[in-house]
């Protein structure tokens, strides 16, 4: 493929003068959120093999039951057994298709040392999981070099998908040309592969023209370095405006990432999911057990010490708060099930939804984060949830 820099890119960084021949054809905040979750034996499901599996599908495995517009609901709702097997989701307009949960690697290096991080990524893969989330920020780089050496051990790079994010790390901020590729190429290094699967835009940068952006990511796509692009915390209207880049031949958005979950709804049932279902980009919810208060850990002020997740968690613990967890145990005692699985399992069932994040601090947690993609809940609770979380 072609491996020449865009032009714009290579006056940059000096390697081209204006008037050249044109371009060739181009942290730590995401905590952790399930050091809480109680450690269940996972559904059958989920230790299928994964050549077992039916065709990828597009955006969510279930029907909409999502409130915030017209119903299309499946009769198979109303059946509660878990899934026989687990099929994998299409992400976007890509060719990657994962398993319906995606590890967040925030924690690795930090509250789960490198010997743990690894016996979570063990323990995740051999449930079938194949989607790991993390960024060149976290943990200033040691979460993408503890999964580099899992992979490199476990000799398993193949059958991943792997996604990262740029924007954030102190060396490499910003959007700008020159620092996406440094950051690029510094995560490359750090998780020892030749090629980054889904490669986010970690925060918008509106000091920087997306044009350049997309540019610049049209040429690492290009060389080979990134197969697919997706945009974290983006705006509706700054995904309108880069798709419309797009319709000249810079590179689309596949996927985004944004806060959601049964505590924090608002923000994403709006424009955000208009857009995102117009434009078929897949979901990746983030502070999808929102920062560990939807494990049932915290359920009064006792419950709360001084670190970042309690901080975060203390602003569900009140009566909304308390009437979700309600709901939750209810439902996760029907499905015998964790709390954890069924906030996820809600998630899963929402249009556009492909992999909610969410992390683990010990390998036993593994276990109800990938349960949740075998729990098939019933139109009613669906709707209990939803109503409960208005």
């Amino acid at each position: 493929m072609p491996q020449l820099l865009p032009l714009r890119l290579l006056e940059t960084v000096g390697l081209r003068t204006p008037g050249s021949a044109a371009r060739s054809a181009s942290d730590a905040d995401e905590v952790a959120e399930s050091a809480a979750i109680p450690s269940v034996t996972a559904a059958p499901a989920t230790t299928a093999p994964r050549q077992s599996a039916p065709e990828p599908e597009r955006g969510s495995s279930e029907p909409s039951t999502d409130t915030g517009g017209p119903l299309d609901i499946d009769v198979r709702l109303e059946r509660t057994a878990p899934l026989s097997i687990i099929a994998p989701r299409r992400i976007g307009e890509s060719d990657l298709a994962v398993y319906p949960l995606s590890l967040g690697a925030s924690v690795f290096g930090w509250t789960a040392d490198g010997d743990t991080s690894l016996a979570i990524l063990d323990r995740f893969a051999a449930l079938g999981g194949n989607f790991i989330d993390t960024a060149d920020s976290y943990v200033g780089g040691r979460s993408e070099v503890l999964i580099g050496k899992w992979m490199r051990e476990r000799g398993n790079r193949d059958g991943l998908v792997v996604a990262t994010k740029v924007g954030r790390h102190h060396e490499n901020p910003g959007l700008g040309s020159v620092s996406v590729v440094r950051a690029v190429e510094a995560s490359l290094e750090r998780l020892q592969t030749d090629h980054i699967d889904l490669l986010y835009f970690h925060d918008d940068d509106p000091e920087v023209p997306m044009e350049d952006s997309l540019a610049t990511a049209e040429w690492l796509i290009e060389s080979g370095k990134v197969r697919y692009l997706a945009a974290s915390n983006f705006s509706a209207d700054r995904l309108i405006e880069a798709r419309i880049m797009a319709s000249s031949g810079l590179p689309k958005f596949v996927a985004i990432q944004t806060q959601y979950n049964l505590m924090h709804r608002a923000e994403f049932e709006s424009a955000l999911r208009i857009v995102a279902a117009a434009q078929g980009l897949a979901v990746m919810p983030y502070y999808a057990l929102a920062n560990g208060f939807l494990t049932g850990k915290y359920r009064s002020k006792s419950d709360l010490s001084a670190d970042a997740r309690s901080v975060r968690a203390s602003a569900y613990v009140n009566r909304r708060g308390m009437r979700v967890l309600a709901v939750l145990d209810r439902i996760a005692a029907e499905h015998r099930v964790s709390v954890a699985s069924v906030s996820i399992a809600w998630l899963l069932a929402k249009r556009t939804i492909v992999a909610p994040v969410a992390s683990a601090s010990r390998p036993e947690q593994v276990d109800g984060l990938m349960a949740a993609a075998g729990i098939r809940l019933t139109r009613a609770q669906m709707l209990e949830l939803d109503r409960v979380s208005e």
